[in-house]
């Protein structure tokens, strides 16, 4: 949900925000049975057209304080998830100089910060995302994006 404004390379904590234009809303859709034929989850995260994300990008001085902003996750009407952005196991300032070690940020790359506690794969039973179910992901401040899912055979 970080959108990156300015190229940033080996930035330290106290100045990725420097590096960052705003924030956005994205929706972490994963496809687990490809994510779970190996221990690496990059083929699960990596699908073409399966990470909305909008409704438009707001920027820092618009946003105020990040930690407070609460993210909220609903399956057909049914609330999933529900975080505040400062409960992220990582922060946005973290990710930025974590990241930017390994590769440099350039303008308009995104950085999704992570998911709170409540994916369909840790329910019991699992509560798996089906042919047209509805996800609305939104944050205050930043609005929401509700998307379809289509299930291809």
């Amino acid at each position: 949900m970080a959108v990156i404004g300015t190229r940033a390379r080996n930035v330290d904590a106290a100045d990725a925000m420097r590096h960052v234009a705003g924030l956005t809303v994205l929706n972490d859709v994963t496809m687990r049975d490809y994510q779970w034929r190996s221990p690496q989850w990059f083929a699960g995260k990596t699908w073409e057209r399966s990470t909305p994300v909008g409704p438009a990008v707001v920027t820092l001085d618009e946003l105020g304080e990040l930690d407070a902003r609460e993210l909220v996750v609903t399956v057909n009407d049914e609330e999933r998830q529900r975080a505040r952005l400062g409960d992220l196991v990582f922060g946005v300032t973290e990710l930025v100089a974590d990241i930017s070690r390994i590769v440099t940020l350039e303008p308009g790359d995104m950085i999704a910060t992570g998911t709170p506690g409540g994916v369909g794969d840790a329910m019991d039973p699992k509560g798996y995302l089906g042919d047209g179910d509805v996800v609305e992901v939104r944050i205050d401040g930043l609005g929401s994006i509700r998307n379809r899912i289509k299930v291809r055979p």
